[in-house]
């Protein structure tokens, strides 16, 4: 059995930005989705807003994923046969937001991403940096209270990057709670936290 994680206790409070770091296999990404309600730790508590989520159900931890996470992956994970007007709207879709709500929201974000003239194009004729843009969008389409984005800049250039940071920092300086997961101390340090991994627990904050 590989212990993935060891002995975490780390308290995220809200608003606050925190990059979790270390070098692949430390453990960052599973405690991003553990965070995320993606896992469930196999022993010990995670509380969210005070809530023990080993508690809940299949379908609670799906609809708690769904209205308080935004994630947003390295590989985009955009479903490329549909818009990126259409991806956006995803999120509230699942949520049960009426069309005309859905519609205008996923517009709204996609002008506030810098991309109110590309919202018809599919994800293949969209570059990286527009494909990133359109995921924090989605991420951010049920007005969620954490953004959780692993690797956010790996399949992007250096200049692009620096860009999306820009706009993490941004979400952060609006009073978002982000959490960064990233191997890249350029990255890091944008957050005004960090908690640094190694073979499983945290070896530094």
């Amino acid at each position: 059995m590989v212990r993935a994680l060891n002995s975490v206790s780390l308290q995220i409070d809200a608003g606050e930005y925190v990059a979790l770091m270390g070098p692949s296999g430390s453990g960052k990404s599973t405690l991003m989705h553990i965070l995320g309600c993606l896992d469930k730790p196999d022993s010990g508590q995670y509380l969210f807003n005070g809530d023990d989520t080993s508690q809940l159900d299949d379908f609670q931890l799906a609809r708690l994923r769904n209205r308080a996470f935004g994630f947003v992956f390295q590989n985009f994970n955009l479903l490329p046969r549909l818009s990126a007007l259409a991806n956006v709207e995803l999120p509230m879709l699942y949520a049960g937001t009426p069309r005309a709500e859905r519609l205008r929201r996923a517009k709204e974000l996609l002008q506030m991403v810098g991309l109110g003239d590309r919202i018809f194009h599919r994800p293949n004729e969209l570059s990286g940096g527009e494909m990133q843009r359109v995921a924090i969008a989605r991420a951010l389409a049920n007005s969620p209270n954490v953004i959780l984005a692993d690797e956010p800049t790996g399949n992007l250039d250096s200049k692009t990057g620096a860009e999306i940071m820009q706009m993490f920092d941004r979400l952060a300086d609006e009073g978002n709670t982000v959490i960064v997961v990233t191997h890249d101390q350029t990255i890091a340090n944008h957050a005004r936290r960090l908690v640094r991994l190694c073979d499983g627990a945290i070896v530094q904050e």
